[in-house]
């Protein structure tokens, strides 16, 4: 089931791009500027593109509804920070200290390997 809502809010998000992407540009951000007199009055003339526009937002923020309700419902009960102390440790051991690959090479470590033949 949240496979195919989310698959669903997939398509609504693209078509929602692709609807917006197709509109035609009125100038000026947020309503500035423009000079189309009647721009910005009370009530715009609604296209066929601004109805599928609300249509597709209305529909993309159900299907996020739709997708928390799920998510919540498949989530435990308890906390995140509830199990933090109930995980052991896992201690790694190693040999050298934290940082001693990050130092130069000491003295009996720059021995060459195979002896020379003089």
């Amino acid at each position: 089931m949240e496979n195919v809502v989310l698959i669903i809010h997939l398509l609504l998000a693209l078509a929602l791009i692709a609807v917006v992407l197709l509109q035609r540009s009125e100038g000026g951000g947020l309503g500035m500027g423009g000079g189309g007199g009647g721009a910005v009055s009370g009530r715009a003339a609604a296209t066929a593109l601004g109805k599928i526009t609300w249509i597709l937002a209305i529909a993309f923020i159900c299907t996020s509804i739709a997708l928390t309700i799920l998510a919540a419902r498949k989530s435990s009960s308890s906390s995140v920070l509830d199990r933090l102390g109930e995980a052991p440790a896992s201690e790694v051991e190693t040999d050298a200290p934290a940082g001693s690959d990050l130092l130069p090479p000491s003295s009996d470590d720059t021995a060459p390997l195979v002896p020379r033949a003089d």
